[in-house]
């Protein structure tokens, strides 16, 4: 996959992870682009290692779960990193 593919696919699915979890997190676009991109790497990386599945083609479809996935899981740890320095700014 193309870096340029990569970086669509990160954006798109940091974007969905977002609207998947529940509350407001915050960032604008290009903090979902960094945390989706980094999901992805993490969805892939996950991927490979327990189902033997990289993030190779931008087309299918265990592709996008796996960027999404792992997307949500980077958008819950930034979300605990954060809420504190939220909490404190209020």
């Amino acid at each position: 996959m193309s870096f340029l593919a990569f970086l669509i696919l990160g954006l798109i699915a940091g974007a969905i992870a977002k609207l998947i979890l529940p509350g407001r997190q915050g960032g604008g676009w290009f903090v979902t682009l960094l945390l989706g991109v980094v999901g992805a790497l993490l969805g892939g990386w996950l991927g490979s290692l327990i189902l033997n599945r990289p993030l190779t083609e931008f087309w299918d479809l265990g592709t996008w779960l796996l960027a999404i996935g792992g997307s949500i899981i980077v958008l819950l740890i930034y979300g605990l990193v954060t809420r504190g320095s939220r909490d404190r700014t209020a």
